[in-house]
C-alpha cells in the first residue's frame, strides 16, 4: 500500500507508458543478508493482466548464482527527472515517475520462448517490432531469463507550477506524452 496516494500512479496504462519509456531496468537480488541491485536492458509483455520482464546476459556470473538460489526479485525503473529548485537548501526537490514491482525469475530454456523473450527486449530497445531469426550458437550463447510480475505500483511527483495562467497547475515535464 502506498503511503503517498496523491503520488500514486494507478491507471495500469499510464505505468506500462513509464515502462516503455525507460530502457534500465534496475533489478534488486537477495545474496543471503546481502542485497544486490543489478542495472539491465530489458523487454516485456503484458497479457492477460501479467507483466512480464525479459532480460539477458552470459550463462555465468554472481546475478545468475543469486537467481539460482534466490528467485524472488523486485524491479524498479524511473524516468521524468526534473530539479525542483527552490530558495532554500531545503525547499528544493525532484521530480520523477517510477515503477517498481515485485515477483520470481525464471531461467527459458525452450528455445521458442527464448527467441520471444529476446524478440520482446529487441522491440522494447529498438522500437522496431520484427521478428528476428538467432542461430542455435547465438541462442546456446546468451542466458535468457523472465520476472514474472506479481504486483507493481506507479509513483511520480510533478512540478507544481507557478505560472497562474496554467489552468491545471501541474508543468508538463518535456518529453513526456502518454
Amino acid at each position: 500500500m502506498m503511503r503517498r496516494k496523491d503520488r500514486e500512479i494507478a491507471d495500469i496504462q499510464e505505468k506500462l507508458a513509464l515502462i516503455a519509456q525507460c530502457k534500465v531496468c534496475r533489478l534488486g537480488l537477495s545474496d543471503g543478508n546481502q542485497p544486490y541491485v543489478v542495472p539491465l536492458n530489458f523487454g516485456y509483455t503484458f497479457q492477460d493482466n501479467t507483466l512480464t520482464l525479459f532480460f539477458h546476459s552470459a550463462h555465468e556470473g554472481k546475478k545468475i548464482d543469486i537467481l539460482k538460489n534466490n528467485p524472488r526479485a523486485c524491479f524498479e525503473i524511473d524516468t521524468r527527472h526534473q530539479l525542483i529548485e527552490a530558495a532554500t537548501a531545503c525547499g528544493h526537490g525532484f521530480a520523477f515517475a517510477s515503477v517498481i514491482g515485485f515477483g520470481s525469475v525464471e531461467f527459458i530454456t525452450d528455445t521458442a520462448e527464448k527467441i520471444i523473450a529476446l524478440n520482446a527486449l529487441m522491440k522494447h530497445q529498438t522500437g522496431k517490432d520484427i521478428q528476428y531469426s538467432y542461430g542455435e550458437a547465438e541462442l546456446n550463447a546468451v542466458c535468457v531469463y523472465k520476472l514474472k510480475v506479481d504486483e507493481f505500483t506507479g509513483k511520480e511527483k510533478t512540478v507544481i507550477s507557478t505560472n497562474p495562467s496554467t489552468t491545471n497547475k501541474k508543468d508538463v515535464i518535456p518529453n513526456y506524452t502518454i
